[in-house]
């Protein structure tokens, strides 16, 4: 598959919902973890609440006064690679994790650094690259998912470590190799890459006693190097064949790591009911028939099944329901070799908080051939119908549509209209390659999601990036189903949006492009208000808080490799001038 970009939007969904000033380090517990919503000076868990809606009350900074906004400070973590974390702030001190899984504390007020913990890897390759999505507080620590699959706990106060656990393993048997291949095998020719490995690159989330994470890298296929250093991935090809593993979320004791339960993201009958259309009603480029046949030989095809979990869970405390998505299936395009529906993979799942039982899953693209992740994070909130108030879920999805279902049972409520052009997004790849989109770049990729529940809008950073997929595969008809919801506003920006968004009740929305550009958005109108270049590609998720009654904008500004924008290793925080 060939990426060609063409251009990126940040989207206004309406979604008809209802919905301490010193630098001293205090413990966040259960009640503070379970309250994080109502805490606005801080940003505490890595969507502001376990909500995940990733939307301030902090209102100092508004629409009036925002082309006020100059950097407070910068703070350097000494590593300049792809950078994409989320700081977290608590009671006047900001956590972070910096590329390659390294974990400062700095003050959030004036950059000075704290404590540090380097991380040493154990893996002779990274999977996924050296990004990391960001830290976990709990009980008197802070936590990092690291890129050689460790979950590692460290003391708040100073950051010594407390304990260090290996979450999966990184040996050869766990990754896409090369050697897998038959060495006749026609995708041998050229430069293709062996191991991606094992890893994890999302932020944990810590409630109810326990630190929940996942493992990525396990849902590529074998690709091929750039023929230059810092250039984005130019080709990714599935190839057929028995390598790699499924992928998990797992529960651990936040005192000890103990493991208390793990949900693997691909089992056996991962085959399903071998659906042709999409539970939304789109056709998919399936020949049922031969699947089927091919089912007994490919019976174990759910052992590397792939699924990676690329973003930190939401939370409904109430239900005891604990929501996320799931990447796509191993190998990623060719799907001869797994036939069925593949679940869990591309789906949103939820399972019991306290067990990691199974409750409900609702996949978007079953057999995926296109790497259609379940990406960004879900998020929750209540929407009205028919004058009835439903507990919803709702997710920016790659295919470009704002999913919103309800949170008890998975059922679909609504989905949006496209909020990026869409075309061929469901025929199978060809010979000669056919040109779809919005592709496996997104629509909505990894980008989390702002949710602003009181003015029933979703903010959505969303591409347009055309992908040439190309295989042996004989071409089929898709189809594109109604829509029901509407875009508000959109802007144009002339990089990708990678990175996330941020809204407050000052009546703005925040976010980065990879030029460095980091731009404020009337929440009302869409019009920029104000922009800031960072110096390095921004393509990572802003957030806000309070220190000592000041309002910050802080974001990471450190690029992407894998997008060929400029990489650094700053965090550039944001306060009015006087």
């Amino acid at each position: 598959m060939r990426a060609r970009l063409t251009r990126s939007f940040l989207y206004s969904l309406v979604l008809a919902a209802t919905c301490c000033s010193a630098a001293h380090a205090f413990d966040v517990d259960e009640d503070r973890l379970k309250a994080a919503a109502g805490e606005p000076a801080n940003w505490i868990t890595h969507g502001r609440d376990l909500a995940a809606t990733r939307f301030s009350p902090l209102q100092d900074i508004t629409a009036d006064n925002v082309k006020r906004l100059r950097p407070a400070f910068i703070y350097q973590t000494g590593t300049a690679a792809t950078f994409q974390t989320t700081p977290l702030v608590a009671d006047g001190i900001m956590y972070l994790s910096a590329p390659f899984s390294h974990v400062m504390a700095v003050d959030a007020a004036t950059g000075r650094e704290i404590w540090r913990y380097e991380h040493k890897s154990r893996a002779k390759k990274l999977c996924c690259g050296p990004a990391n999505r960001g830290v976990a507080l709990g009980y008197g620590k802070v936590y990092v998912a690291t890129v050689d699959a460790r979950l590692v706990a460290l003391d708040q106060k100073t950051g010594a470590m407390v304990w260090d656990i290996q979450m999966a393993e990184t040996g050869a048997d766990t990754t896409e190799d090369k050697a897998a291949l038959d060495a006749t095998d026609p995708a041998l020719k050229g430069q293709v890459t062996g191991s991606t490995g094992v890893g994890a690159a999302a932020a944990p989330l810590v409630v109810d006693g326990k630190v929940i994470a996942g493992i990525t890298g396990v849902g590529y296929g074998l690709h091929l190097d750039s023929d230059r250093p810092g250039a984005p991935l130019g080709t990714v090809v599935g190839v057929a064949g028995r390598y790699g593993r499924p992928g998990f979320i797992a529960a651990f004791d936040a005192e000890t790591g103990r493991r208390i339960w793990q949900f693997d993201t691909t089992q056996e009958g991962w085959e399903g009911d071998f659906v042709e259309k999409t539970a939304y009603g789109a056709p998919l480029p399936r020949d049922i028939a031969a699947e089927k046949a091919a089912a007994l030989q490919h019976a174990d095809a759910w052992k590397y099944g792939g699924g990676s979990i690329w973003h930190s869970p939401s939370v409904d405390l109430d239900l005891g329901l604990l929501y996320f998505g799931v990447g796509n299936p191993s190998p990623q395009a060719a799907g001869e070799s797994r036939p069925g529906d593949n679940l869990w993979t591309s789906s949103l799942v939820a399972l019991d908080l306290t067990t990691g039982a199974y409750r409900w899953h609702y996949q978007q693209v079953p057999h995926d051939l296109w790497g259609y992740d379940v990406a960004s994070p879900p998020v929750l909130f209540d929407f009205e119908k028919d004058g009835k108030t439903i507990p919803a879920i709702g997710h920016a999805s790659k295919l470009g549509w704002y999913f919103v279902h309800d949170r008890r049972d998975g059922r679909l409520i609504v989905k949006s209209e496209p909020f990026v052009p869409q075309d061929n997004m469901f025929k199978a790849p060809t010979r000669e390659g056919i040109v779809i989109y919005p592709g496996v770049a997104g629509g909505a990729n990894w980008s989390p999601a702002a949710v602003d529940a009181a003015s029933g809008v979703a903010f959505v950073a969303a591409m347009h990036m055309p992908t040439r997929y190309q295989s042996a595969e004989l071409p089929a008809t898709g189809g594109t189903p109604p829509v029901t919801y509407y875009t508000r506003w959109q802007q144009k920006t002339a990089e990708p949006l990678i990175g996330g968004t941020l809204a407050t009740a000052g009546g703005l929305v925040f976010t980065g492009e990879g030029n460095g550009d980091l731009s404020a958005f009337d929440a009302v109108t869409g019009a920029r208000l104000w922009q800031f270049n960072c110096g390095a590609g921004v393509n990572a998720p802003p957030i806000t808080y309070s220190v000592g009654g000041r309002q910050y904008v802080a974001v990471a500004a450190g690029g992407s490799q894998i997008w060929g924008f400029r990489q650094g290793g700053a965090v550039v925080v944001f306060a009015l001038t006087d």
